[in-house]
């Protein structure tokens, strides 16, 4: 009897072990530290793994035309996996939000009182920023600058980086004064944890929709991974890290 039991055992587990794969995802460099929680969560009731690489969104948009082998695209906007579904780089109908990323003026100083008069009286120190042609949260930035009316003031103070990892950077390791980051980067849903800050009003720049999509020839892992992504488990996840919620 015993022996028959351990069979049946087999039979039923064995569909569920012959369809375990492994995704690799590129993930926007602003969402690499949910990424990582969400992975996790996900690799416990799922028999996939999960490789997450993380980077610019521009440069994944590149790669990925490139022919490099990611399976999913986690990008910081809509246009850059869209366009990869245009191309016939991406499938259509895995196209979608998974996020709404919060604009967060830093200093890695902490008790420090911070808001938009910070740019206007800031006339000797740097200001870093994602670099508004490659990364959404670099617009974003811009945008708030324009829209205060200190592009013309902030024009010599701006430094840029690659994407907002680096902008992070540029403030943490004391190299620009104040700098443009992710919520996600220095705190959370109750606010901000590390240093001190100013959470942009969303009025001040457009949204910043992060979607996320299938690439051509993505395996079962990854779609899973997908489905996983917009379901309440790791949708509270989301939300702990400081995103809104979106569609």
């Amino acid at each position: 009897m015993p022996s028959r039991l351990f069979m049946l055992l087999l039979l039923l587990l064995a569909p569920r072990l012959a369809v375990a794969e492994q995704a690799r995802i590129a993930v926007a460099a602003n969402f690499i530290a949910p990424a990582q929680a969400i992975a996790a969560r996900f690799e416990r009731s799922h028999p996939h793994r999960l490789e997450l690489i993380a980077g610019s969104s521009a440069r994944f948009y590149a790669q990925v035309r490139g022919g490099a082998p990611f399976d999913a695209f986690l990008s910081a906007d809509r246009d850059k996996p869209a366009r990869l579904v245009e191309e016939g780089f991406a499938v259509a109908d895995s196209l979608g939000v998974y996020a709404l990323g919060r604009l967060v003026l830093w200093t890695a100083q902490t008790g420090v009182a911070i808001g938009s008069g910070a740019l206007a009286a800031n006339t000797n120190h740097s200001i870093a920023l994602a670099n508004p042609r490659l990364a959404p949260y670099g617009l974003a930035a811009s945008e708030v600058i324009g829209n205060l009316g200190l592009a013309d003031r902030l024009a010599g103070r701006l430094v840029m980086g690659e994407n907002v990892s680096q902008a992070y950077q540029f403030v943490a390791t004391g190299n620009a004064a104040l700098g443009f980051v992710a919520l996600s980067q220095v705190g959370g849903n109750t606010g901000i944890a590390r240093g001190s800050g100013w959470l942009v009003p969303a009025e001040l720049h457009s949204p910043i929709r992060q979607y996320a999509v299938l690439l051509d020839g993505g395996n079962t892992a990854a779609r899973d991974f997908l489905e996983f992504l917009r379901g309440p488990e790791a949708r509270r996840i989301i939300a702990s890290f400081g995103y809104d919620l979106d569609g």
